[in-house]
């Protein structure tokens, strides 16, 4: 048997396109057996949505396939008696159920936390949606976009003076979706191990944004007030945060928070005179930041980098992605794994002792697995080959 710390673990996963894939993602990686539930007709619409406009591709996406390695692909029509019956059967050995439904889908399927909890009472059963199990809003539709709109996140993100601007990260799916969701059902998936008796983990995406934004609470409790868009501490309202410009479009990020990283900034660059006005604001930090901009507009990224090697001083360069890719930190860290046929994923972003990650399964294929699953819930096969039949469940082999 594996070593890995999840090993031994069954989680069924309802869930499809990026939070709570990423979720069991991070479970599977772990060690756990990640069963993916999938309808019969459409499954995971991630295998073939192409995430660039105008550029749709063969075969199963990319993102597709790295949210789902180390998983196996169950296709089961859970709105027939027969299909909910096998599902269930599943369920009263599964260790962790992830869903991310609206509200009420489950129960109106018939495969809610109540009824599972009723044949596996130690089931952590994980509910994951925008804007969780109760409250007015909690039959309402949303994306990450969404979400951070209703927590307040969006409103505060971007320059002095513009619209709110738009991450590439998407904050609340993964942040919410994913993080949020692992710890809960880690968290009680240990508790059911020393109780015997499982959990409901009722996720919600706007509410992780909502807890995280330290920083904003903070400010209103201290001073009554959040500071507008792009002039606080970490969103250019000093001159010691933020990015600045290279000669050569290429832009360096400042973090110069703390006095000795601003002051070794200030002397590498040759202008000691600046020192006494790290967190100036106003006029006087308007023209400390404009002194910044004329001195890195004086070089590229590639002089600077050369300039401060060396220096103690939070600056550093702002990369592509494809440069992170390239970068000599992560390839240490060996973030970056290739696939044989080329195709580069993302390891896990935590580092065990000893060593606990492997890639043992590619992504599946719609209902690849699911003869295997159903013989694992105790299904003969001439029970599996009815239900295939029938049309209650898709396979692929």
């Amino acid at each position: 048997m594996s070593d890995a710390p999840l090993a031994g673990v069954r989680v069924l996963d309802l869930t499809r396109l990026l939070p709570g894939p990423m979720c069991t993602l991070y479970l599977a990686d772990l060690g756990a057996d990640v069963v993916k539930v999938e309808h019969t007709q459409a499954g995971d619409y991630a295998r073939s949505l192409a995430l660039t406009p105008g550029k749709p591709r063969r075969g199963a996406t990319a993102w597709y396939r790295a949210l789902n390695r180390n998983k196996r692909s169950l296709a089961i029509d859970l709105k027939s008696v027969s299909g909910r019956a096998a599902f269930m059967a599943l369920a009263a050995r599964a260790d962790v159920i992830v869903e991310g439904f609206r509200p009420g889908v489950v129960a109106a399927l018939g495969v809610d936390y109540e009824r599972v909890r009723a044949v596996n009472p130690r089931v952590v059963y994980c509910a994951l949606s925008g804007h969780g199990q109760t409250g007015p809003r909690r039959l309402a539709a949303g994306h990450d976009i969404n979400y951070l709109g209703y927590a307040g996140a969006l409103h505060y993100s971007g320059e002095r003076a513009r619209p709110p601007a738009l991450a590439n990260l998407q904050i609340a799916d993964l942040l919410g979706g994913a993080a949020t969701a692992a710890i809960g059902i880690l968290g009680s998936l240990l508790g059911a191990q020393r109780s015997g008796q499982g959990r409901f983990v009722d996720v919600a995406m706007t509410d992780a944004v909502l807890a995280h934004q330290m920083f904003l609470l903070g400010a209103l409790e201290d001073t009554g007030a959040v500071p507008p868009r792009g002039e606080d501490l970490l969103t250019g309202g000093v001159p010691c945060y933020g990015v600045y410009a290279t000669s050569d479009g290429r832009h360096l990020a400042v973090g110069a928070l703390e006095a000795k990283f601003w002051r070794a900034l200030c002397e590498a660059v040759g202008r000691p005179d600046l020192v006494p006005l790290q967190f100036a604001t106003g006029a006087q930090g308007e023209e400390t930041r404009a002194a910044l901009e004329r001195i890195f507009e004086g070089a590229t990224l590639a002089q600077w980098r050369q300039r401060l090697e060396g220096v103690d001083c939070c600056v550093t360069p702002v990369l592509t992605f494809d440069e992170a890719l390239a970068d000599a930190q992560f390839a240490a860290r060996a973030m970056i794994r290739t696939r044989p046929d080329g195709a580069r994923q993302f390891a896990p972003p935590f580092a065990l002792t000893p060593p606990a990650f492997e890639v043992t399964r590619d992504a599946p294929a719609h209902g690849q697995h699911s003869r295997d699953v159903l013989r694992e819930a105790g299904l003969d096969d001439a029970a599996i080959a009815a239900l295939i039949a029938e049309g209650a469940v898709r396979s692929a082999s």
